[in-house]
């Protein structure tokens, strides 16, 4: 037996919505401890990158047409493999242990499927037969 549908009235309700403003609040807790002369630069930039995401699935979420929603789903897809970079960067130059690094990956990576399935099941209401 199939469990009821959970009607989604508000992009809050969106669990992809959910998971990428997990990731900005991890975002923002981990950059704290980033040295203060990236104020301006990668903390900055990570922080934005973040905001980005879980904007864009909100205002995808808000628009009328699938059309115009997929197009804000891929502009938080895009801003996600942004973050990503990053992420790597922070790492390779020390800002980040492993295992901070291993934990905002992975939650990236969550996010990305959560995103993609987002993204593909809009494409079914646009193109019902496809």
């Amino acid at each position: 037996m199939s469990s009821p549908a959970v009607k989604i009235k508000n992009f809050t309700d969106l669990i992809t919505w959910q998971e990428a403003h997990k990731l900005v609040i991890l975002i923002y807790t981990i950059t704290k401890n980033f040295p203060s002369e990236e104020k301006f630069g990668l903390i900055s930039q990570m922080r934005r990158s973040a905001i980005s995401i879980s904007s864009n699935i909100a205002e995808g979420f808000g628009r009328q047409g699938y059309k115009e929603k997929i197009k804000f789903y891929y502009l938080a897809q895009g801003s996600l493999t942004e973050l990503k970079n990053q992420i790597i960067i922070a790492y390779d130059i020390h800002y980040l242990a492993q295992e901070k690094f291993t934990e905002i990956t992975e939650q990236i990576n969550h996010a990305h499927r959560l995103l993609q399935g987002l993204i593909t099941k809009s494409k079914t209401f646009l193109n019902p037969k496809s």
